[in-house]
This record gives structure tokens, sequence and C-alpha cells, in this order.
């Protein structure tokens, strides 16, 4: 991310309308469902198309999938109507390019060192922290960690206390966040909401 450039904001694992209300006023580039099970913060097909209903244009609904077979990817991406696919998981090339659709937007997850976006037809990649869920975030002054080219999002670890000084290390184009801003685990705080966008939105104002 250049100086003054905005950086993209997705808030990850919304379950409650005012879940999404709060983070899209607050200025979410996107948020995120998690239609994987086996997560406190797995929704259903219909909760995420009724949820994503609230959604303006402008902000991307982004379906959360992990190691799921390809049609059910594509059977709950079409039940739910999210414009995103977030694919976590070994899905190599063909995955991304059998769920490629007109106005569909492809991310790519990953906690592995990665040199730029879009090498398996990706629109945006995702760094995640390399223990992901674990809430430990990367150590961005190390060697270990590189940044890639292109449109990227930092995850894994992020909250309103630290965003902003990851995304001045990092130079990241986007962050992602989903425990960072819930008070209990799986359910989302507002204020938490409101805090991190803000957090991340002044990491870009480089006069403060």
């Amino acid at each position: 991310m250049s100086e003054g450039e905005s950086v993209f904001i997705k808030i990850c694992g919304l379950k409650t309308p005012e879940d999404v209300d709060v983070a899209v006023a607050a200025g979410a580039g996107a948020v995120g469902f998690v239609l994987a099970p086996g997560s406190p913060r797995t929704v259903t097909a219909a909760l995420a198309r009724e949820l994503g209903a609230r959604v303006p244009e402008g902000v991307l609904t982004v379906g959360v999938f992990r190691g799921q077979p390809l049609e059910e990817v594509r059977r709950l991406t079409e039940e739910s109507g999210v414009r995103g696919v977030q694919l976590h998981g070994d899905e190599g090339p063909g995955f991304y390019e059998e769920l490629r659709a007109p106005g569909r937007t492809l991310l790519r997850a990953t906690a592995q060192h990665v040199a730029r976006c879009g090498e398996y037809g990706e629109d945006l990649l995702l760094i995640d922290a390399p223990d992901p869920g674990s809430g430990t975030p990367w150590n961005w002054g190390s060697a270990q960690f590189r940044a890639p080219q292109g449109r990227w999002l930092l995850a894994g670890g992020l909250s309103p206390a630290n965003v902003r000084e990851a995304v001045r290390a990092t130079g990241a184009w986007g962050v992602d966040v989903s425990s960072g801003v819930e008070r209990e685990r799986g359910v989302k705080s507002p204020e938490l909401i409101r805090a991190f966008i803000d957090a991340a939105t002044q990491s870009c104002d480089y006069s403060v």
C-alpha cells in the first residue's frame, strides 16, 4: 500500500444483522460469512443470503470455505448469493478456474509465503498467521515475513490495538479480522468492530 492510499478492510465471521450493519456503517470494504462446518461462526447459506441482502453493492460479501468439495462450495455460493468466495485449504489453480464467474471475486487464504497475488488465479490473496485461528500474529519485523506483491490482505492475530502498526510495518493492501473484534468466541462486539476499522483507517494517515 502506498502513502495516502486507503486500506481495504474485511470483517469476517458475521452472524447477526447488527454485526453487518455496524461493519458497513463503519466503513468495511467486505464482510465475510463462514460457510465451512465446525466453526462457532458458521452460518447457513439461507442466513448468509438474508444478511447479505443488507449489504450495499459497493461492499463485497464473501463466503468462507475450508477444504470443502468443489460442488459443495459451488452450491453454497449460489444459495447464499455471496459475491466473493474465500478458500482455505489445499485447493489448486483448477479449483479457482472452476469457480470463476462474472462478477465474482476469488480470495485465496494461506499461511504460507506466497510471492504474489494471482498465482492460482485468485483476485485477492489473504496471508494468515502461521498458526491460523490461534490469535497469534506474524512477527512483521522478522526476516520470516515477506510481503507478497499485488493486492493482499494481512490476517491472523489482528485487533484494534495492533492493526495500525501491522499495516505500517507490512504495507498490506488490506486487513482481515474475525476473533480480534469479538467479546467472546464467536460473538462480535460492535465497539471493537468500530475501533478496528477506525484504527486501520488511521494507518493510512502518515501524518498522525
